[in-house]
């Protein structure tokens, strides 16, 4: 769904109070949806899947044994 224009102009003035108010916190925002954050934040997801999985399988080989 595409914004108006009038939707447009506020979300602009958003970002200009932003950078004014909190440069370091629009710049941190602005690098969210680039390649590199994207990439870091694959990463960070498949390692705690790896880790959710392996605490899952432990947990099966623990109660077999049991």
């Amino acid at each position: 769904m595409a914004l108006s224009m009038e939707e447009q102009r506020i979300l602009g003035q958003i970002e200009v109070r932003l950078k004014e108010d909190d440069p370091r916190l629009a710049q941190r925002l602005a690098r969210l949806g680039t390649p590199r954050a994207r990439r870091a934040r694959t990463i960070v997801l498949a390692a705690a899947a790896v880790i959710i999985v392996l605490a899952a399988i432990g947990a099966g080989i623990a109660a077999a044994i049991l």
